[in-house]
This record gives structure tokens, sequence and C-alpha cells, in this order.
């Protein structure tokens, strides 16, 4: 089974994926998030969105759950 490059925003509730990079089009909110504990080869899963819009992103990450917006989500890449 061939693996799908996709943006973490546009996983499904209860998807979950690998981080396989990240978007170099904010590379300050790119070190943030790795602040926050994303990295490469981590798995994520998408918990739930919210009713407006799909955002905040509920995403968990390293047995943390963290809330996303849409343009920080955008910036992760995943592999599913």
């Amino acid at each position: 089974m061939s693996k799908k490059r996709k943006n973490l925003n546009e996983l499904k509730p209860r998807e979950a994926a690998k981080v396989s990079g990240f978007s170099r089009l904010n590379e300050a909110m790119v070190i943030k998030l790795r602040e926050i504990g994303f990295a490469e080869g981590d798995e994520v899963e998408v918990l739930g969105r919210g009713i407006f819009g799909g955002t905040p992103l509920s995403v968990r990450v390293n047995q943390t759950v963290i809330a996303l917006r849409l343009p920080e989500a955008r910036l992760v890449e995943v592999d599913s």
C-alpha cells in the first residue's frame, strides 16, 4: 500500500498518520510547532474539529492533546 502525503488539516476525525515534514511557508510557526512536540516520524491523530468552520482542530501527538488553528495544521505534512 502506498502512502499518501497530505497536510494535517486534511485528515478526518479519528484518522491517524505520521508526520513527514513541515511546510516552509511560515518558519516561525514551524519552530513553535516543533517546540510543542511535533517532529518527523511522530504519529498524529485528529480527534475532532470545531463546529464553526472546522477550527480548532483537536490533535493527539505523543500522548498529548493539542488544539491547532487551520493555518497551523496546514504547515504539518503527514503520510497516511
